[in-house]
């Protein structure tokens, strides 16, 4: 699964304006919503759901990331965002560092291989130091957009 069967590029948030974990929950959802791929219904409620996952343990994997994501019935396939915090934000990160990138998923229900095929996705480009790099600097949409195509057409690693 690439980025771009999952990530809403209308969704991007290439400078993320919340300072705490909750509201970059808030604020990620909160696109997903506005760009159409959420319905305004459920948003306080995919929000709960999302801050229940963090309560399993922070999503906060280190190294400046964070993968914040749940399961709900509302959605049919994985959507997803990407969010950039060029201050950085406490998430409870697993190493105690602020966090500048976040992937945020919603996966249905009935779908457990395609959130693992995400999930797996994020992962592995996650790991490339040039990947995270060129996403920390990524200063428009467009930017964030272009790393991820090239991470799509194995252009790191």
């Amino acid at each position: 699964m690439k980025f771009a069967d999952f990530v809403n590029n209308e969704a991007i948030q290439s400078d993320l304006q919340a300072t705490d974990k909750e509201a970059v929950i808030r604020e990620l959802v909160a696109s997903l919503v506005k760009s159409g791929k959420l319905s305004s219904s459920e948003e306080e409620n995919i929000v709960q759901a999302v801050l229940k996952r963090e309560e399993l343990g922070s999503t906060g994997i280190g190294r400046g990331i964070a993968v914040p994501h749940t399961k709900h019935p509302s959605v049919t396939d994985p959507i997803g965002t990407v969010g950039v915090s060029h201050g950085g934000v406490d998430f409870m990160s697993l190493d105690g560092e602020p966090v500048n990138l976040f992937f945020m998923l919603i996966s249905p229900l009935d779908k457990p291989s395609e959130h693992l095929q995400a999930l797996e996705n994020i992962s592995k480009q996650l790991q490339d130091e040039t990947f995270c790099r060129f996403l920390k600097q990524a200063k428009t949409p467009e930017d964030v957009k272009q790393v991820l195509e090239e991470a799509d057409n194995n252009q790191f690693a």
